[in-house]
């Protein structure tokens, strides 16, 4: 729920024969790499993509408006457009308080 991560077998850093023996023995190094490399890394996120764009005028939102008026049948009326060209992203931005990763393979519980 609300995770982005995949468990898939390529990534997850427990997915070996499941005998629980040494990832070694099992003649996959890529695997062994990975579990390395993810227990060396720290659990939390400290950064993230930002969702949000910058329009010409510099304003930042999630997405932009133009009110049009329409004139259909000597009726005028406003109508919204929305605005897809020449935004530009926000990017990186720093996290207030980090988060744990959504693919830590530890499960946190409090009894």
């Amino acid at each position: 729920m609300g995770g982005s991560g995949s468990k898939s077998k390529g990534y997850w850093p427990f997915s070996g024969s499941g005998s629980g023996e040494d990832p070694a023995k099992d003649g996959n190094e890529q695997s062994l790499t990975r579990l390395r490399s993810f227990r060396n890394s720290t659990p939390f996120v400290f950064t993230r993509r930002s969702s949000l764009y910058f329009d010409e005028d510099g304003d930042l939102a999630h997405e932009f408006y133009e009110e049009t008026i329409v004139t259909k049948n000597g009726r005028k009326r406003a109508k919204l457009k929305r605005i897809q060209k020449n935004l530009i992203p926000q990017g990186i931005i720093k996290l207030d308080h980090p988060c744990i990763h959504v693919d830590f393979p530890v499960v946190i519980c409090e009894v």
